[in-house]
């Protein structure tokens, strides 16, 4: 049994738009002096469930597809992606000071140490376990939240890189404003990080093996090949979605499709209201659909009155609180809207003339990030793929 409201994931978008993004990478590498560099490589983000569009065959399609590194939110979701076959190394995002280390030795895991407590408590396990684990090391450039003071290094690291089992494999950080248009915060931390570098390479074995440099999320990697370093980390970009108010040049698909199915046609008269609270109340005969979809699968309450869908390929407003199951629509004018027809939520409909709703201007009417329109996806809307994944061109629940 398949329930109405389903997401499409397609799996060749995605692997489409990572070759986009390395060709765009490939063609900004030129440094101001024209001499020209190695493109950095790619760390594909499949946290969050890949940003609701399902982990474990978004990871395998990028795997195939070529990504150097994924990177996971924390050991369970590493973990879930292991199971699945997914092979390609798998760094750590979040902090492990608390986490059960034993899944970074038994699933082959890299680990973060954002912490001096994460450091010893890496370094506890690795020992217990008699090997040596490499690590990234996170520097705190002005986010404030995880990772070792820029500033302060020179005091919290010798004990880190003076752990017998751990070693240094890549330096990271993360930007705080890469996606706002004043840039003195970007360029602050951006300062921050390369005279964290530099302090790094004094301070840590000069004959050990170079350290990978990363710090470019999608916003960034968009915004200035100087944080491009050796690696860049997009996340939304490789679902086709161009993080706002950003704007780009490459040419990206959307991955996910939200649709859903008409499941009843009412007439609505004049001083009537419609579900919860009566907050849609037409001062005219209007004519409404229902649509089984509702704040249980993801749908924001704030979408009513802000928010469209499409039948039969034209925009119909969303009406009336959208509830735990179902959302109305209205309909008035749409000649012979039966159950049955299709509603998209996400995503596009119709032929020549085709219209498109995507999670960008969902999120921009609600005043959201695109980021929760699609991380929001609930547990119990089926993901159906199509596409290519591992070689192969699949269409399955």
């Amino acid at each position: 049994m398949v329930r109405s409201t389903v997401a499409h994931v397609d799996l060749a978008a995605l692997q489409g738009n990572f070759k986009a993004i390395q060709q765009f990478l490939e063609s900004g590498i030129a440094n101001p002096k024209g001499s020209r560099r190695n493109p950095p490589r790619i760390i594909a983000v499949v946290k969050a469930n890949a940003y609701g569009h399902g982990s474990e065959r978004v990871a395998l399609a990028l795997e195939a597809a070529g990504a150097d590194l994924l990177a996971c939110a924390d050991i369970e979701e590493a973990v879930v992606l292991r199971r699945a076959g997914v092979r390609t190394p798998i760094l750590i995002f979040g902090a492990l000071s608390v986490s059960d280390l034993d899944g970074l030795f038994e699933f082959s895991l890299t680990p973060t140490i954002s912490t001096p407590s994460a450091a010893r408590a890496v370094q506890a396990a690795a020992a217990r376990h008699r090997t040596t684990t490499g690590y990234h090391l996170k520097i705190d450039t002005g986010m404030n939240r995880l990772g070792f003071r820029h500033d302060n290094l020179r005091r919290t690291l010798p004990e880190v890189l003076g752990s017998s089992n751990l070693k240094l494999e890549a330096v990271y950080t993360h930007f705080a404003t890469a996606d706002e248009p004043d840039t003195s915060g970007f360029d602050r931390q951006r300062q921050n990080f390369e005279a964290a570098i530099t302090t790094i390479d004094a301070i840590a074995d000069p004959k050990g093996p170079r350290r990978v440099i990363h710090a470019a999320n999608s916003a960034a990697t968009l915004r200035d090949s100087r944080v491009w370093y050796d690696m860049v980390r997009p996340g939304l970009l490789l679902y086709g979605i161009v993080p706002p108010p950003l704007a780009s040049t490459i040419p990206l698909t959307p991955v996910m499709s939200l649709k859903s199915r008409v499941v009843a046609v009412k007439g609505v008269r004049p001083g009537e209201g419609v579900g919860y609270g009566w907050k849609f109340q037409p001062d005219q005969p209007v004519t409404t659909a229902v649509i089984p979809a509702g704040y249980a699968d993801g749908i924001d309450l704030r979408v009513s009155g802000r928010c469209q869908v499409l039948i039969r390929g034209r925009r119909v407003p969303i009406v009336g609180a959208v509830s735990m199951d179902m959302m109305t629509v209205d309909v008035t004018g749409l000649d012979d809207v039966s159950p049955g027809d299709e509603v998209v939520i996400i995503g596009r409909q119709g032929g020549e003339s085709w219209q498109q709703i995507d999670a960008r201007e969902m999120a921009a009417a609600i005043g959201t990030i695109p980021y929760e329109i699609v991380c929001r996806i609930g547990a119990r809307i089926e993901r159906q793929y199509a596409g290519t994944n591992r070689g192969h061109t699949e269409a399955r629940r």
